[in-house]
């Protein structure tokens, strides 16, 4: 069983434009959904809709939005009981596939939801494969959380992923290697936060064939105790590293509808891969494959299987 834990979910509005965002102007949104979310909310729903065993873990008011619009997707999920509601973030996408987000703070957690949350994360832990701690932290939760969340899951014995970014991605590096995980997501930019660099630049290398800078920082990661890193670089595809091997893969063009999820459909492809028994290099070429077949679709949507196994990529041994 794969478990998500996702501390600051969301219910995301989304809603596409008729032409280019005009600071100042009046727009009129077209296509709205709604659609219960959040990194881990994400990532469920794309094992969930591969036939995986999978459970969600949130913190979430009885009769929250949220738990109605997993439910209603068959999502399986262990809410944690809160006071305040879960937020509401909107995304705006406009024609060319340009993705404006507005993201809300998120519910506060106090120290006994903080306790709560903490025991359904381990006792969850307890017959799971891998746990995967993503997203942003609510009030309420210190910067290192996930650090430490890393180093109370240890004695479960299940492997862990994060896939965080700005103060909690940083805490987390700075922690390296005593709360080391076992897999880290990072994108461009979320890698040049950590390690140096910058990120549009190291995708613009990649685009033009130089992954030597973007290899270069991810092995810094692996060198600090990370067993495996995945580095997302947008449309020049991804890199997968371990002590071992390092693996490129990199899908052809795509018509990009909106970049929403993208990133959670990846790191869910991989996963898919590692957890089905294939080797490194095929399950990047998963993770590839299903976060291209999301920025395909329009809004907050997670691609199927189908819609994945659909889109041809490129893998390369580096």
């Amino acid at each position: 069983m794969i478990v998500t834990v996702t501390p600051n979910p969301s219910l995301d509005r989304s809603a596409s434009l008729g032409g280019p965002i005009v600071r100042g102007q009046v727009h009129r949104l077209e296509q709205i959904s709604t659609v219960a979310a959040g990194k881990g909310v994400n990532i469920c729903r794309a094992l969930h809709g591969a036939g995986l065993q999978c459970l969600a873990v949130v913190p979430a008011p009885q009769h929250d939005p949220l738990l109605a619009g997993m439910s209603e997707s068959g999502l399986p999920c262990s809410a944690v009981p809160i006071a305040e509601p879960v937020r509401t973030n909107l995304t705006v996408t406009e024609p060319d596939g340009t993705t404006t987000k507005f993201n809300a703070p998120g519910a506060s957690i106090d120290p006994d939801e903080r306790s709560q949350l903490e025991n359904a994360v381990l006792e969850a832990a307890q017959d799971a494969e891998w746990v995967v701690l993503t997203g942003s932290l609510p009030p309420g939760l210190p910067d290192d959380w996930y650090a430490h969340m890393v180093t109370r899951l240890r004695p479960s014995g299940a492997k862990i992923a994060v896939d965080t970014s700005d103060a909690p991605l940083r805490a987390l590096a700075q922690a390296l290697p005593q709360s080391a995980p076992d897999l880290v997501k990072p994108n461009s930019v979320e890698l040049a936060q950590i390690c140096g660099g910058d990120g549009p630049e190291l995708e613009q290398a990649a685009s033009r064939g130089d992954l030597g800078p973007v290899t270069d920082l991810a092995r810094t990661l692996v060198a600090k105790g990370i067993a495996m890193a995945m580095v997302t670089l947008g449309g020049a595809g991804a890199l997968l590293v371990t002590p071992e091997e390092a693996w490129y893969a990199v899908a052809g063009p795509i018509e990009v509808r909106s970049t929403v999820g993208s990133g959670d459909s990846s790191l869910a492809g991989l996963l898919i891969g590692l957890t089905t028994g294939a080797g490194l290099g095929e399950s990047l070429r998963a993770a590839v494959a299903w976060g291209t077949a999301a920025a395909a679709l329009p809004g907050s949507t997670i691609p199927l299987p189908t819609q994945a196994g659909q889109v041809p990529v490129r893998l390369t041994r580096c």
